[in-house]
């Protein structure tokens, strides 16, 4: 039997991304398993469905570190504590440093709501409407030092509708994200990187 890869999930919501991850490593032909749950807020949401589903969860509050060095130096020990094979970031708002990211290098994968390289950073689904775009997307990639920079790994494309908020909008991409996410985790842990569009 072939031992499943480990995976720790960050988050700083509600966590639907991780929970779309999390109920896919549910099926017995998953290659990996949910191994932590890390949170950098006491309020996030998403901590009680991974303790429902009896995964390990910690808090790591960043407000209470004076330093990000500091702070990371928390998550990276508990990561490794966890003997962890894949970060995946799913909604966790910090910009995580060098120091972070070189510890596991080619390991952290994120979701960004934009087709990138259009829109890194903040605010997408705003600067999408300001924009006059038809299209908006989702974008799973490899984090580097480059904040939203990395390999593409994969993206969703949704149309942009007359009438649309940002609120109709965000909530149209995340249930494509829902999809692609858990479908580009399985194909990196097989070592399939090729760029992937879910349409």
């Amino acid at each position: 039997m072939v031992k499943k890869k480990k995976i720790a999930i960050l988050i700083s919501g509600n966590g639907s991304n991780m929970r779309a991850l999390i109920q896919d490593m549910t099926r017995n032909n998953h290659p990996a398993e949910p191994a932590l749950v890390l949170s950098d807020r006491i309020d996030a949401k998403g901590i009680a469905f991974a303790k429902e589903k009896n995964i390990l969860t910690k808090v790591v509050n960043y407000r209470t570190f004076k330093s990000q060095k500091t702070f990371e130096e928390i998550l990276i020990q508990h990561i490794l504590d966890s003997n962890i094979d894949l970060v995946c970031l799913a909604g966790f708002m910090r910009i995580l440093s060098p120091l972070f990211v070189n510890k596991f290098k080619n390991s952290i994968l994120n979701v960004h709501p934009s087709l990138l390289p259009l829109f890194p950073g903040l605010n997408t689904h705003k600067k999408v409407l300001s924009s006059g775009m038809a299209l908006h997307g989702a974008t799973i990639h490899m984090v580097t030092n480059e904040l939203d920079g990395g390999k593409i790994l994969g993206q969703c494309i949704v149309p942009v509708l007359k009438g649309d908020t940002q609120i109709t909008l965000a909530a149209r991409l995340l249930k494509q994200e829902h999809i692609l996410y858990p479908k580009i985790v399985r194909k990196f842990i097989n070592g399939e990187d090729n760029p992937f569009l879910l349409s």
